[in-house]
């Protein structure tokens, strides 16, 4: 049975949406998931015989506090978050005098810190995909073993990586062109590695998957011969594929967790951390657009700074002497 297709969207909706793809340049995921929490408050006010313009901070909050019963706090933030935007938007735009969301204040998150592999788990899951080949090389094998070392090499997330293009990486000068959220550019380092996996997997892994691949799949790849990482059909790899892949792997290696692609991310930042590396450049290298995004690895380095503290502090020096 055909799925219903979508209501049209209210008029100040439709051309919020029209400003985040053509002004913002969002992604299809960002735009989605404003259009999701915004129809919601759109609904909401509608069943109350409201308009969207004007509203009230009290009927944002009466909206928050409904959506409180199926929803935690970075959710609620979430929605609170694309109000503010929206009716921002429509201060801007000269449809309402004033923006309803800015005063009401977002519920209090939780502080969790990212889950990080130790160095040595880390080794063992980059290197899982041809640590123990015999014979011709898997092409896939290769694929997944270049994947890996680039995502620990250079703390990508798995939809910069996947969306990589042939052309994006330079083996020579081991530097990578990435384009982050927000649509924002920035080169990143690679290590030795990382430069040997990858040219395995161009030079020899992915000609063979085009090779194998048949029909119209094989013929569009052909064609387009851009993507760096390819599916067994020889196209684009997905960001779902690769979390199956990694979790594949780190079942070979033996890790007892599962092991999502931005766990990999947390490691490049918190090693990078651990062994000297500085917030300001592990910012400019994640691509965060405020240190305090970045801030939080710090506390899980507390050991490292804690020998920091006893070097540089005078009276844990002075403590030391006695």
């Amino acid at each position: 049975m055909p799925s219903a297709p979508e209501s049209p969207l209210p008029p100040e909706l439709a051309r919020f949406d029209a400003f985040l793809a053509n002004e913002r340049r969002a992604s299809p995921h960002t735009r989605k998931a404003y259009r999701t929490d915004l129809s919601q408050y759109a609904a909401f006010l509608a069943g109350r015989g409201e308009s969207i313009v004007p509203s009230s901070p009290a009927l944002v909050r009466a909206f928050l506090a409904r959506a409180a019963g199926e929803a935690g706090a970075v959710t609620l933030g979430r929605k609170l978050s694309a109000l503010r935007t929206f009716h921002r938007f429509l201060v801007r735009e000269g449809l309402a005098e004033s923006n309803p969301a800015r005063p009401v204040k977002a519920p209090r998150r939780p502080k969790l810190l990212p889950e990080v592999l130790p160095e040595a788990e880390v080794a063992a899951l980059v290197e899982a995909p041809t640590s123990a080949r015999r014979g011709a090389p898997d092409p896939l094998a290769l694929r997944d073993r270049a994947m890996l070392e680039l995502l620990y090499a250079s703390g990508l997330r798995v939809a910069e990586l996947v969306g990589l293009d042939l052309g994006d990486v330079d083996l020579g000068a081991r530097l990578v062109r990435v384009l982050g959220k927000g649509r924002k550019e920035r080169i990143v380092p690679f290590g030795a590695p990382a430069a040997t996996a990858l040219s395995e997997w161009i030079e020899r892994g992915r000609p063979a998957v085009l090779a194998g691949a048949t029909g119209a799949r094989r013929s569009d790849a052909l064609a387009k011969g851009l993507a760096l990482f390819l599916n067994r059909d020889g196209g684009r790899l997905s960001a779902r594929s690769t979390a199956r892949r990694l979790d594949r792997w780190a079942l070979a290696a033996g890790l007892p967790r599962h092991v999502h692609p931005h766990v990999l991310r947390h490691c490049f930042a918190t090693h990078l951390l651990g062994n000297g590396a500085d917030l300001r450049g592990i910012q400019e290298l994640l691509g965060h657009a405020s240190l305090s995004t970045t801030q939080r690895y710090a506390h899980l380095d507390w050991k490292r700074l804690a020998e920091v503290y006893d070097r540089a502090h005078p009276r844990a020096r002075a403590g030391r002497k006695g």
